[in-house]
């Protein structure tokens, strides 16, 4: 079965989660993708070993890859490199910042010479402006972005649980990636995208921020309450159960209140009569809620809110998404053996996952050198 992106080379100088993230997802998608790592790999492949020995991200990360290890400050080594993006058709890089302009790695450099060229500069604030030059991780973007004073308890603010700016990052890269090849259908000519941790997850934030900037107040942290909606949170079964439910307009709140709490009058009651008064209440609803809820099953509590088409669902473990029975998985090989991943998100009808394997340090070595007119 042919891919979307077969014949389609991408070289990504990578390292983490954002670029690998991107280079991946072409990868998915049928690119051919050289992984450029230096001389002791990309650092991600030793973030963990819980994966038969191997790092959690990287294997999430980089199936389907070649690995070429290179030292891009080797004059033999930056030669063959620039030799092999004058042939892609997408380079990413997400070094420190600056570092690929003294390379002669940067976009007008490189597209000079290969007017096809579609580049990708990942960073964590951009090339301007006073935190240009400084490094960025995950948990520091989330911070400078305002996301970890919107997350977490009423008590502390807190890191949401995955790298969200990084994976942000990389999927604005990969919508611009995808944008710029269909553009160059038309015009022949690649484009230089810039695609920034600190951007992605301020595009997110835009919520929080209208709120502040228009309302005077950003929402605050509710661990698992919505800051702007009511009822939208966990409630305790009878059996220690936990169910999340979410109500989002009018009719659905008179269902909950009708089919599901059996309490018809709580509807009209003037404090929770519309969602900005259920909101300013929001205590007191809880409470009144919880009540009900507390003096029932989870399962009968499933049962009513299914019966009454209320959003509802289980507050899981990590553990009880490993069998969740709506998750599809897909095997990956690996120099440690089979890996079994979450099958890609990216579904098309008819179609299954054929990921290629998880790349081996500079398992490629010898052949791309070769393919490419470099020596071992």
């Amino acid at each position: 079965m042919s891919l979307p992106l077969e014949n389609l080379l991408v070289v990504s100088l990578e390292q983490a989660v954002a670029a690998p993230y991107l280079s991946s997802r072409l990868a998915d998608a049928g690119a051919r993708v050289i992984k450029i790592e230096r001389e002791e790999g990309d650092f991600a492949r030793h973030y963990d070993s819980v994966v038969n020995g191997q790092s959690a991200y990287f294997v999430w990360l980089n199936r389907g890859k070649e690995s070429l290890q290179l030292d891009i400050k080797n004059a033999d080594d930056l030669k063959l490199l620039k030799t092999i993006i004058a042939k892609a058709d997408v380079f990413i890089q997400n070094l420190a910042p600056n570092v690929v302009n003294k390379y002669g790695l940067d976009s007008e450099s490189l597209r000079s010479t290969n007017k096809r060229l579609i580049t990708v500069d990942i960073s964590g604030y951009g090339e301007e402006g006073p935190y240009a030059k400084m490094k960025a991780y995950d948990m520091l973007v989330q911070s400078e972005t305002g996301l970890a004073m919107v997350t977490g308890s009423p008590a502390e603010p807190g890191r949401v649980g995955v790298s969200v700016c990084d994976i942000a990052a990389g999927m604005h890269g990969l919508v611009a990636v995808l944008e710029a090849l269909y553009e160059r259908e038309h015009t022949g000519e690649g484009k230089s995208v810039k695609s920034t941790l600190f951007a992605g997850m301020a595009d997110w934030m835009t919520v929080p921020l209208l709120h502040q900037q228009y309302g005077g107040k950003a929402p605050g942290r509710g661990g698992l309450s919505h800051p702007s909606i009511a009822p939208y949170e966990a409630f305790t079964a009878k059996d220690g159960g936990e169910v999340v439910i979410s109500i989002q307009n009018q009719t659905e709140w008179r269902n909950l209140c009708e089919k599901v709490l059996l309490m018809p009058e709580m509807a009209d009651q003037p404090e929770y009569q519309n969602n900005e008064k259920r909101v300013e209440n929001r205590h007191q609803l809880h409470a009144d809620i919880q009540a009900i809820f507390g003096a029932e099953t989870r399962e009968e509590m499933a049962k009513r809110l299914l019966e009454a088409r209320i959003a509802f669902g289980a507050l899981n473990t990590v553990n009880d998404l490993i069998n969740h029975p709506q998750l599809e998985r897909t095997e990956v090989m690996s120099e440690a053996g089979p890996v079994s991943l979450v099958a890609s998100p990216i579904r098309f009808a008819g179609a299954s996952d054929d990921f290629g394997p998880i790349p081996a340090l500079g398992e490629h070595n010898a052949a791309l050198r070769a393919e490419f007119g470099g020596d071992e």
